[in-house]
């Protein structure tokens, strides 16, 4: 039986994603200035498997090749980009564009632990007798 019908486990997910995400972005501030960095991103592993060719096999020839089996209990996945270069020294960490997603990611960690907090506060409720 499953008491909370998912919206806790689907809650705990999402404030995982969110700290994995601050975790990424302090990550690159923190080395907006280091030679040869590459910025990373978190990303959904359903929009990742969306865009994935579906003919692909899940066979790793290289230890630094993509592992599939790491995705099995997260529901993200976190990307370099290395398709970009902002600065001389080979680092693409754009800073402005980094605080903007550290400010949206600090409101929607916010907003989950609202959510997260109401559903507690309504089991509370329901074991005090409804007062």
């Amino acid at each position: 039986m499953n008491l909370f019908d998912g919206t806790i486990q689907t809650l705990e997910k999402s404030l995982a994603y969110s700290t994995a995400k601050n975790r990424i972005i302090a990550d690159n501030i923190a080395n907006v200035d280091t030679p040869n960095y590459k910025a990373k991103k978190v990303v959904f592993k359903n929009v990742l498997a969306s865009t994935m060719d579906k003919t692909i096999q899940n066979k790793r020839t290289h230890s630094k090749h993509f592992s599939f089996g790491n995705m099995v209990d997260q529901s993200y996945v976190v990307r370099e980009n290395t398709n970009t270069m902002y600065n001389h020294n080979g680092n693409n960490v754009d800073i402005d564009q980094e605080m903007a997603e550290l400010a949206k990611n600090q409101i929607y960690y916010q907003a989950v632990v609202d959510r997260l907090n109401g559903k507690f506060s309504n089991i509370e409720k329901v074991i005090r007798g409804g007062s």
